[in-house]
């Protein structure tokens, strides 16, 4: 068996304590080895997808019968879009433990393989009611991805429609929640509601989870261009400040575009320096309006919408773990 590169800071001990506690069914050497391997699999599945899944295949060979091994394996798959893989790999995971934490996944994968109305079932099902409020969130998430997936983008945007999504309090899911719903919005044209979303996502993305600020940025009309480029004049070596033009037009033509006017002075040893101007935007006012408070089951009737029927439904299911499919 081909075996990858362990850095020699990877221990294994960093794994968490549940997966460890997992591994020891395995004899120790063995245990160490596929506990290094998920601690590379966790350390690049963001930043290197591919090379996660490398790592994933290595521990699933050493320790298919572990199921924390499955799952790591179905995170990777899922992280480089191969759906199916993921898929079998959670469903193997969940048969292991019996647990419903992958469900949210698990329905997503089915987005990924071209079937929405089946992660729309799964929406509807029995294991959503005994998720936790953050996978009940990322099942909202996901059922709205559904909806938009089969063109229906009022269902979609009621989907979103959520005691989380009204609350003022910020919680880990929030930011994703919020631009889930801006983002919905938008694509069905009403552009002043989106613009007050995304702001409102941007103020709970702490951690940068999101691009919200740059689409917030964009409907605004703003742009970043290079003031100085290779004019005549500036100093060679010399890095060129950025210039931002803001326009009226939430839509930025960059044929028509202007480039922001530059103040020149010249200082005594005639170095020329360039001030930016930026024309402020009115901050945005929140006038959403809060949700009756309602069970957080997404089947429950007091939520607008059930995802496993139309819009025009008694009752909401579920969010989108991914808010875009290639």
């Amino acid at each position: 068996m081909k075996r990858l590169p362990i850095p020699e800071d990877v221990t294994g001990e960093e794994i968490d304590k549940d997966v460890r506690q997992e591994l020891q069914s395995l004899p120790k050497t063995l245990a160490d080895d596929v506990a290094k391997n998920l601690v590379m699999v966790a350390r690049l599945i963001d930043e290197d997808p591919e090379g996660a899944y490398g790592y994933s295949r290595v521990a699933l060979r050493l320790a298919s019968r572990v199921a924390a091994v499955r799952e790591a394996a179905g995170f990777a798959a899922y992280a480089n879009q191969k759906y199916s893989e993921a898929l079998a790999e959670f469903r193997a995971a969940r048969r292991m433990t019996g647990n419903v934490d992958l469900w949210p996944v698990m329905a997503d994968c089915e987005r990924g393989l071209g079937r929405p109305e089946k992660a729309l079932d799964m929406a509807g099902a029995p294991e959503v009611h005994k998720l936790d409020k953050a996978g009940q969130v990322e099942m909202r998430l996901v059922a709205a991805g559904a909806r938009r997936d089969m063109d229906q983008l009022d269902a979609a945007i009621v989907t979103l429609q959520s005691p989380e999504l009204a609350s003022s309090s910020v919680q880990p899911w929030t930011a994703r929640l919020r631009y889930a719903y801006a983002d919905a919005l938008l694509a069905a044209g009403r552009e002043g509601e989106a613009r007050e979303w995304f702001a409102k996502a941007v103020e709970a993305d702490k951690d940068g989870s999101t691009d919200a600020s740059d689409r917030l940025a964009e409907m605004d009309g703003v742009e970043f261009v290079d003031a100085l480029g290779d004019e005549e004049g500036g100093h060679e070596g010399d890095e060129a400040p950025l210039s931002v033009s803001v326009t009226d037009e939430p839509a930025v033509d960059d044929s028509h575009d202007e480039q922001a006017g530059l103040d020149s002075d010249t200082d005594e040893d005639d170095d020329t320096s360039d001030e930016d101007d930026v024309t402020d935007e009115d901050d945005a006012t929140d006038d959403a309006t809060d949700e009756d408070a309602a069970d957080v089951d997404v089947t429950d009737a007091d939520v607008d919408v059930d995802v496993t029927d139309e819009a025009s439904a008694d009752s909401v299911d579920v969010v989108d773990v991914r808010d875009d499919k290639d």
